[in-house]
């Protein structure tokens, strides 16, 4: 360990109460995809009062920037923010269940959480700016804003429109959602290739799904009595139906995959005789290999042809991501797992274990004295959470799960690592819910070890291969290689972000800021 990661380590420690404070901020603004207005801002204030240089809307979305910060000539680095929340997750930082205050349950919460995601990169890239300053050492830290990552968004567009040229490395890092991927980094098997895409509905001629049956025409058929056209719910729920009946006869015979829905828009239309005139389904496929991705997508097209030729519709899809699978890197992985060891796993102090057993008791547990899961304070080497991902997937699949990170591997030696975030142990037979982990995700006490682990390892990665030239070398030729044996290098991003739809959001009432979906009264009741 050289005197420059000493500096950040310490500038980590020290400025501890401040970018906790950070934290709390974007954990509680909680906006969702596409409409991630105020994180966003505060990152751009945030990183420009740092003296980097930053282009607000990079790649024509309005919540993306790219960040620049120069020390002089040298390599250029990347780390990255996301700042995403995930809509029906609202949950206060405290160990009861309850809204954040003022707002509906359904509103937008981090869950994974990309709060702790960017402030822990954001932290790594202040800190080793401070010790570059400090010691004279010369290069570039890029930062990008990356928006919309639940659904893939920004990174294929940032990717296509030249965000990631010129890179020399890139660090990926995400607090730990699933085993083996605890405090570690990946080895061979990343993360593989994804496509959302919305499937918009239109009945916009309903007075002629009748025409010629002797059937009354017209907009409104007379008394409200008469046929009508079935319209765009009914395409909505035909296609949902389709889909689950594709997964039936797909999903047991063709590896792990996984396909996902939400509807986004519905209804257009009262509880009258009227046929609905718009409704959109958006289906999201994770799929170990390409080929098997496009075969989901082949099959949801035919679905949705079906659909509206049934309700008489037309049909139009729109893409909301074409995402890469993930390239490996050896040394990457190598160098930024030492400096994981450096770092050390999170160390949870006596306030974290106190929040802990009150969340325990809290769910009718009783208090655990050591309530954290073990594995927050284990590191895993890159080779052994490869061994043990390779025994719960076929031999044949090169890639598991879904992230959006693998759009930047394409672009520069990449490393994607992980580490641990507060998660309970539990007794046997009993699961905590959901809204338990996210709450863990908020209170300082318990997710800043896991920011001061991650920038800490970041800060030292950045120096590392600013300072060490033959290791980034080895990187460099390691990325160029395995570039080099594929048949598809370039992006799939051949669309424009899909900002126009209507992505669950905040608005601004008479009653103040508010999720687009109101507070019911059980809402009101779960507050304290």
């Amino acid at each position: 360990m050289h005197d420059s990661q000493r500096t950040a380590f310490a500038w980590v420690e020290a400025m501890q109460p401040h970018w906790s404070q950070w934290n709390a901020h974007i954990w509680d603004l909680a906006e969702t995809a596409w409409r991630e207005y105020r994180s966003s801002a505060w990152y751009v204030g945030k990183l420009r009062a740092e003296g980097f240089d930053v282009e607000e809307g990079s790649g024509g979305m309005p919540t993306a920037f790219a960040a620049t910060w120069s020390n002089g000539p040298g390599p250029t680095i990347m780390a990255y923010a996301e700042y995403d929340a995930v809509p029906g997750n609202c949950q206060i930082a405290d160990t009861y269940r309850a809204p954040r205050p003022g707002l509906s349950r359904f509103a937008g919460g981090h869950t994974d959480p990309h709060s702790a995601l960017g402030i822990g990169s954001l932290v790594g890239a202040l800190a080793a700016k401070a010790a570059m300053q400090a010691h004279g050492i010369s290069g570039t830290i890029r930062f990008m804003g990356e928006p919309a990552e639940k659904v893939r968004g920004s990174k294929p567009i940032h990717a296509a429109r030249g965000y990631y040229d010129g890179l020399d490395a890139i660090l990926s890092f995400h607090p730990f959602y699933m085993m083996p991927y605890c405090n570690t980094a990946r080895w061979d098997t990343h993360c593989g290739p994804y496509h959302a895409a919305i499937y918009e509905f239109l009945c916009e001629s309903p007075e002629t799904w009748l025409q010629g049956s002797g059937a009354a025409g017209g907009p409104i058929p007379a008394a409200h009595t008469m046929a009508r056209a079935p319209g765009a719910n009914d395409a909505v729920v035909a296609m949902y139906t389709l889909s689950k009946m594709m997964r039936d006869h797909m999903l047991p015979h063709s590896g792990t995959w996984t396909l996902n829905e939400t509807i986004l828009a519905s209804g257009q239309a009262t509880a009258d005789n009227l046929a609905a005139q718009m409704a959109m389904i958006m289906f999201a496929a994770r799929a170990p290999d390409v080929a098997m991705l496009r075969n989901i997508h082949a099959v949801l097209d035919r679905n949705a042809a079906a659909a509206a030729t049934a309700a008489h519709c037309t049909v139009r899809k729109h893409w909301v991501s074409k995402s890469k699978p993930g390239l490996a890197n050896h040394a990457m992985a190598e160098i930024t797992f030492r400096n994981l060891e450096r770092a050390g796993a999170p160390r949870y102090g006596a306030d974290a274990v106190a929040k802990a057993q009150a969340l325990q008791r809290e769910l009718g547990l009783e208090a655990m004295p050591s309530p954290f899961a073990d594995e927050l304070s284990q590191l895993i080497p890159p080779e052994e959470a490869e061994r043990r991902i390779r025994d719960q997937i076929p031999a044949w699949q090169t890639h598991y799960t879904s992230d959006d990170y693998t759009d930047m591997t394409w672009f520069a030696p990449t490393a994607r690592f992980y580490v641990g975030r507060a998660v309970l142990k539990a007794p046997p037979g009993f699961a905590y819910p959901e809204w338990a982990l996210n709450a863990l995700g908020g209170i300082p006490a318990c997710i800043d070890p896991t920011i001061a682990t991650a920038g800490k390892t970041i800060a030292a990665t950045i120096l590392d291969l600013m300072l060490d030239r033959g290791t980034l070398a080895q990187a460099k030729a390691e990325f160029a290689d395995r570039k080099a044996k594929e048949a598809d290098p370039v992006p799939w991003c051949d669309y424009d972000p899909p900002l126009d739809f209507p992505w669950p959001e905040y608005v601004e009432t008479p009653r103040g800021r508010a999720w687009w979906i109101p507070a019911t009264a059980a809402d009101r009741a779960l507050a304290r």
